[in-house]
């Protein structure tokens, strides 16, 4: 998951272009992370060090690690550490832009700091790797005062991060947040899930991500927002709330859903308790509310 958000940080930053973000997301899946990229960002080692230990390497068969241990940069503890952080998500996609030359390892190291810093994160808060995504997102709701809706939430949030990748995009990121005003959008699909708990759900965004959204889960050449555009979204959303209703009906809460909406020029005004979930795809952004 970290890859993702990290891709998205340079990616904003402008630190990297979208078409080198996803060559580095697609080469990464091939990617042995070196202990090198490893060390910087654990702070064991600088990257002068790191290069001195690269060229060491064109000279001497032996592994980085013996080689940084024998130096005295770094101990058998931390390289056993970092053996064990070999398969961290950021550090593979930062590895996949050094390889592909997108970046060096110096404006890695530096990005890195600076994301970590921004974002509130220590290094040892920013090596952690989940193993259950949605465990994070229902803290998030949690934090926000949703003791008993938060695991609805989250599952929910998690399900959609998994129908953007299957149908729309391999690269989703999202971020979660109170609305906190009225939204007015350019186009505003949405659909009401009621029953034993209500929701109100809805997909916003403006024109050009609107007809790419459409065109990437239509599988079509779409170019306009005309009835065909208005149609993929509208499905889009409610297939994913389809199966959001058939897992909470495995759960034991039986839900239905009217059918979807697409209004155009809309404004939604805030009840005052509602979520905006910001989806960032490797072509716009869109947002989804949770109400």
């Amino acid at each position: 998951m970290y890859s993702q958000y990290f891709g998205n940080y340079l990616l904003n930053k402008g630190l990297i272009s979208p078409e080198q973000l996803t060559d580095a997301l697609e080469y990464q899946r091939s990617v042995r992370l070196k202990l090198g990229v490893i060390a910087v960002n654990a702070g064991y080692m600088t990257p002068s060090q790191v290069e001195e230990i690269h060229n060491m390497q064109k000279r001497i068969d032996k592994r980085f690690g013996e080689l940084a241990i024998e130096k005295g940069y770094i101990n058998e503890q931390q390289l056993e550490e970092m053996l064990a952080t070999q398969k961290q998500g950021h550090l593979m996609l930062g590895q996949a832009l050094i390889d592909r030359g997108h970046l060096t390892i110096d404006q890695l190291q530096d990005a890195l700091d600076s994301y970590k810093k921004e974002y509130g994160m220590s290094t040892r808060q920013f090596n952690v790797v989940r193993k259950d995504d949605s465990e994070e997102i229902e803290q998030i709701f949690q934090s926000y005062g949703e003791a008993l809706l938060g695991k609805m939430y989250s599952d929910y949030v998690t399900l959609l991060m998994k129908n953007l990748i299957r149908f729309v995009d391999d690269y989703p990121t999202v971020e979660i947040n109170q609305l906190k005003s009225d939204v007015t959008a350019r186009w505003f699909t949405s659909q009401e899930i009621f029953g034993k708990i209500n929701i109100n759900t809805a997909i916003t965004c403006d024109t050009d991500v609107f007809v790419t959204f459409a065109a990437r889960f239509a599988q079509e050449e779409i170019t306009e927002p005309d009835e065909l555009a208005q149609a993929s979204v509208g499905e889009f959303l409610n297939l994913h709330n389809g199966i959001f209703l058939v897992n909470m009906s495995n759960n034991g809460v039986e839900l239905e859903m009217h059918p979807q909406q697409v209004e155009e020029n809309y404004t939604f005004t805030n009840p005052g308790k509602a979520y905006i979930i910001t989806c960032s795809m490797t072509w716009g952004k869109f947002d989804v509310l949770l109400v």
